[in-house]
């Protein structure tokens, strides 16, 4: 009996080793990437930094809502990947995300919002990907319209469009 158990103990441990191997690795992005994730994170794919292409976001499971917003007239439905997804996928450990767009603007979100708001990184607005032209190619959005607290200057100022880097610090 004993040694029954010390078996399924042991097939528990390496189960769960080897599914821990897996979460932590990161594949190569096989297009363009689109973005860059740096700073306090376990997962990588590149010198110390997760880089990603769109069809890697858009694996991570995309979600989609329609919100007002004050950059444009009518309200938006916009398609992307949970923040908190991608933070958990690359295992980040800080408290506060720094969002550098193509411009280097800057914004700073912080982890609470992460974790505890609807807030995506956008790909697509109204059903087509959006171009730099026009806020992308990835555009951070939260929820306004189903979170009244958000729909404040503070976070359309989080709001960083035209990302390419995320920081986490």
């Amino acid at each position: 009996m004993v040694d029954r158990v010390v078996c399924r103990l042991i097939a528990l441990a390496l189960f769960v080793l080897a599914g821990a191997a897996s979460a932590g690795t990161l594949p190569e992005p096989t297009e363009k990437p689109i973005l860059v994730v740096s700073g306090q994170i376990g997962v990588t794919n590149r010198d110390g930094v997760a880089v990603f292409d769109r069809p890697m976001l858009e694996a991570l499971g995309m979600v989609t809502f329609t919100t007002a917003t004050p950059w444009y007239k009518e309200p938006v439905t916009f398609e992307g990947v949970p923040l908190a997804r991608l933070m958990e996928r690359v295992e980040a450990r800080g408290e506060t995300l720094t969002a550098t767009a193509l411009n280097d603007y800057t914004g700073e979100i912080p982890m609470d919002d992460v974790r505890n708001r609807k807030v995506i990184l956008a790909l697509k607005r109204d059903g087509a990907y959006m171009p730099v032209s026009d806020k992308g190619p990835l555009f951070i959005v939260y929820d306004f319209d189903h979170d009244p607290e958000a729909n404040r200057q503070k976070y359309f100022g989080r709001s960083v469009w035209q990302v390419a880097r995320l920081t986490v610090k």
